[in-house]
């Protein structure tokens, strides 16, 4: 029998867990699982939590946020040689990760996919020595990430308001790009840095992206009108934003980002200052995940 670790954030998503508690009761099979209810209480607690647990699989009760640190926390218990699995039952506001690996949103179906056990192993994103799972980048949708965390409101909703509010005063920046020796420099209203296909939601801002590929992409936006935002909006749910004339688009596994200012950068949603030069690269087949069975191969 199998020992599996579930840790929960009570405030991810600004939504309660007891749906997920009750699909863990009632679906979780026990015949193959010994499990463990363990709550974050304050930000670092998930990193804490899996690199201290002795349990075989730790799942992520949350959102990107929380399954960033259980994902930290297992690289450090890999890095003391102990591997353990990742799990992850979705209830943030965008769950990009769970959503790029065809995890469902529906506890019920979540907790199916732990009972089928089916694994693969994922790359990781790494930014100035930090990690990501899914997106880093900076320009304004890492200035919305820093007043999503900074506002009391979570879900869907409260960040479309912030990012409109973003928008009316927005500014494009100064920024070199170098990408496994390829090289851009201009003006950009963002640059997201992809491991997984999207943001969250289904927002693909990178429908291109493989999380075993051993390559991260990188996606510069420029500037475009408001009354563009509705057609970018619909390709990019959509996941057919390409080759679109305000995109430029790299991919490679060593990549160097310098602006002009030091400012927010985000990965996975967590926002934060940081200086004018960042580093990224991608570690390949750094994490084992479990996965619904019929997407082994596809991710």
């Amino acid at each position: 029998m199998q020992r599996i670790d579930f840790i929960l954030n009570p405030i991810s998503g600004g939504k309660s867990k007891a749906a997920a508690l009750r699909a863990i009761e009632s679906g979780l099979d026990k015949s193959r699982y010994e499990s463990r209810i363990l709550w974050t209480a304050a930000p670092g607690d998930g990193v804490r939590l899996a690199a201290e647990s002795t349990a075989d699989i730790i799942v992520a009760v949350g959102g990107d946020g929380t399954v960033n640190e259980v994902a930290r926390g297992l690289l450090e218990a890999k890095a003391a040689g102990e591997e353990k699995t990742l799990g992850i039952l979705p209830c943030g506001s965008g769950n990009g990760l769970a959503f790029h690996l065809g995890l469902s949103r529906q506890m019920s179906r979540a907790v199916a996919t732990l009972n089928e056990g089916a694994v693969t192993s994922i790359d990781l994103g790494e930014m100035n020595g930090e990690i990501f799972c899914c997106t880093a980048g900076m320009g304004i949708d890492a200035n919305v990430s820093l007043h999503f965390a900074q506002s009391t409101g979570r879900g869907l909703k409260n960040y479309i308001a912030l990012a409109w509010d973003e928008w009316k005063h927005h500014e494009e920046f100064v920024c070199d790009v170098e990408c496994d020796g390829e090289k851009w420099s201009g003006k950009a209203l963002f640059v997201t840095v992809a491991n997984a296909n999207q943001w969250g939601n289904e927002a693909r801002i990178a429908p291109m992206a493989s999380l075993r590929d051993g390559l991260l992409d990188v996606i510069v936006v420029r500037n475009f009108k408001t009354v563009e935002i509705p057609a970018l909006a619909a390709k990019l749910l959509s996941g057919t934003l390409f080759n679109n004339r305000h995109l430029i688009h790299f991919r490679g596994s060593q990549i160097l980002i310098r602006r002009t200012t030091p400012g927010p950068v985000h990965k996975d949603g967590d926002a934060f200052e940081a200086g004018k030069e960042l580093r990224l690269r991608i570690l390949p087949q750094a994490l084992k995940v479990i996965v619904p069975a019929d997407r082994l191969g596809k991710i």
